[in-house]
């Protein structure tokens, strides 16, 4: 209700993912223009063994954002985990990915938590102390502002945790244009389907024909942004408020800011981490890096 009232509207992304959002998005990650899905994995496939070697055996393996466990599953032959952690705000979603993964890796015990992470990191004490390792993959860490990406490495540092994250780095205008405004209109459907969330949340009355995706890279703050856009004037209503919306006027949903290999290792070292290993793919669009507390 905050973010719809700014003088600038806005969403969080963590709204994005309602059910049906998380499908929307597994969706994405199969578009020929969605390349960091598939970049990533490459990468991780490549470079299995010295990730592995970097990591070592027998972590607490903690999946931020967890979504299908896809990603994290990849990793379970290579890293063997003492325990597999995914934290998921779509908990339902989240459950029933984790139900299948049971039955085929029954040896690794699994504790699946419905959590927003994005501003606390409370984690029980079921979840094991010893070698933590947070994976965070998908180059998420670009929804936050650096500010507040600097903010969320400290929490993780603060538990005891060593890294595993994927950054999407700066690359031709064109090609992350398409990737946040694909042709077949799914981003777009993600997009809108922040609406119907909202609408549950708030008994919002948000139409979402009268809306449009708006998806594009602003290079003078080297981030994609997201934005739904009025297709003329109208008026939301919600509980205990409502707002005029000119036409043309945005909503933003999302950034994903995107990093140089120089500029990340910096934010790194702000954080209290030490870049211990990094890989990229051969076109330099992608990068995976394990990171250690930089006082051991």
């Amino acid at each position: 209700m905050a973010g719809l009232s700014a003088p600038r509207a806005m969403a969080s992304p963590k709204y994005l993912y309602d059910a049906l959002g998380s499908k929307l998005f597994e969706a994405i990650c199969e578009l020929p223009e969605y390349y960091p899905t598939r970049t990533e994995a490459a990468i991780l496939a490549r470079h299995g063994a010295d990730i592995a070697e970097s990591v070592g055996s027998g972590v607490t393996l903690i999946d931020l954002g967890a979504g299908n466990c896809a990603k994290a599953a990849r990793l379970f032959p290579l890293l063997s985990p003492a325990q597999y952690v995914p934290i998921d705000i779509s908990a339902d979603f989240l459950h029933d990915a984790v139900q299948q993964l049971r039955q085929r890796f029954p040896q690794i015990e699994m504790l699946p938590l419905g959590m927003d992470f994005s501003a606390t990191l409370a984690l029980p004490q079921e979840v094991g102390r010893s070698r933590r390792l947070f994976f965070y993959p998908g180059s998420s860490i670009g929804n936050f502002h650096p500010d507040e990406a600097l903010a969320f490495l400290r929490r993780l540092r603060a538990a005891d945790g060593e890294l595993l994250i994927g950054i999407d780095l700066v690359k031709d205008h064109a090609v992350l244009d398409a990737a946040y405004d694909d042709a077949l209109g799914v981003t777009a459907s993600f997009n809108l389907n922040l609406l119907n969330h909202l609408n549950r949340l708030l008994q919002a009355d948000f139409n979402l024909r009268e809306w449009r995706h708006r998806g594009f890279f602003n290079p003078a703050l080297s981030r994609i942004e997201m934005h739904l856009e009025a297709r003329h004037a109208l008026t939301v209503r919600w509980r205990g408020g409502e707002r005029r919306f000119a036409e043309g006027e945005r909503i933003h949903t999302e950034n994903s800011y995107k990093y140089t290999p120089d500029s990340f290792a910096a934010l790194l070292r702000e954080a209290g981490y030490r870049l211990a290993q990094s890989w990229t793919d051969e076109a330099g669009w992608f990068m995976v890096c394990h990171a250690r507390r930089g006082d051991l």
